[in-house]
């Protein structure tokens, strides 16, 4: 059974729309949705289709209805503000720039955490690192009820933190902390989704900041991150992490991460407000 774990946060004219990752929950979204908001913002935490239910529900869907999850949410959170902002952890990142280069005129900034093109971080197994064979794998209708198993350290660099999660993980509430796996053709749709966004990176105008670890366990920062800030169009700015893992939402320097993400969208707020009178006065 699919829980209803989104959560919507009154704030001012500004909206941030957060996306959680692969398999798991708007619930590690909730420190920077409740920060975000204590400086100002409307927030909304979206669930994609399929999450927060068992294994089965979501192997029911692929990544167009993550991604419409998203748009639809976009539109819902729109028509609140006046200035919309969307951020993502992890596959929630390639969404987020997804919708950016879909809805132009909707976004105005982007928060890219963390963002997973492919596994290639220093805990992923050799197997791991051959998970771009996965599309032709649920193609041929193969392996459709196997996991990659999530390992330790879970993309947490805190230990508290860490006991904490991986206890929530792999008991009976999924809505909690998602599953303990990665399906394979789920990780198949992934692949096919950052195929898609990476094609689309050039026609992102939006202002992107890109947060990610160091030292991240499951995405490397050198290809991952370094693969938005070399092919967006719009301007860039690096938020390097050095005591985090890959669940840089919660992991030691959130609150770090909460401050910089404020700050940059109320300043990307405020510049698109000056961009908008400038043009109603030229066009009075």
């Amino acid at each position: 059974m699919i829980e209803n774990a989104e959560f919507f946060l009154e704030g001012g004219r500004s909206g941030v729309l957060l996306v959680h990752g692969l398999t798991g929950t708007p619930s590690e979204m909730a420190l920077v949705g409740k920060g975000l908001n204590k400086a100002g913002f409307t927030v909304h935490a979206v669930q994609l289709a399929g999450h927060c239910g068992s294994e089965e529900d979501l192997l029911a869907t692929g990544w167009k209805d993550w991604y419409a999850s998203v748009d639809h949410a976009a539109a819902r959170l729109r028509a609140k503000v006046d200035h919309l902002f969307v951020a993502g952890l992890s596959m929630g990142a390639l969404l987020a720039l997804l919708l950016a280069a879909e809805r132009p005129k909707w976004i105005d900034g982007v928060g890219v955490l963390g963002a997973t093109f492919r596994y290639d971080g220093w805990s992923i197994p050799p197997i791991g690192r051959l998970a771009f064979m996965l599309p032709l794998v649920k193609r041929l209708g193969l392996f459709r009820h196997t996991s990659f198993i999530e390992r330790p350290p879970y993309g947490l660099r805190d230990e508290r933190i860490r006991a904490r999660i991986s206890a929530a993980m792999f008991g009976d509430d999924s809505s909690v902390a998602g599953l303990p796996g990665n399906p394979w053709h789920s990780l198949a749709d992934l692949f096919q989704l950052a195929a898609r966004t990476r094609k689309r990176l050039p026609e992102i105008t939006a202002p992107c900041l890109v947060a990610h670890a160091t030292e991240d366990d499951v995405a490397t920062l050198r290809y991952n991150a370094g693969l938005v800030m070399r092919r967006v169009a719009g301007p860039v700015e690096l938020l390097p992490l050095d005591d985090s893992y890959h669940m840089i939402t919660i992991d030691r320097q959130r609150r770090l991460l909460i401050a910089r993400m404020a700050e940059f969208f109320g300043q990307h707020a405020g510049a698109a407000s000056v961009s908008e009178r400038e043009r109603m006065a030229s066009a009075a």
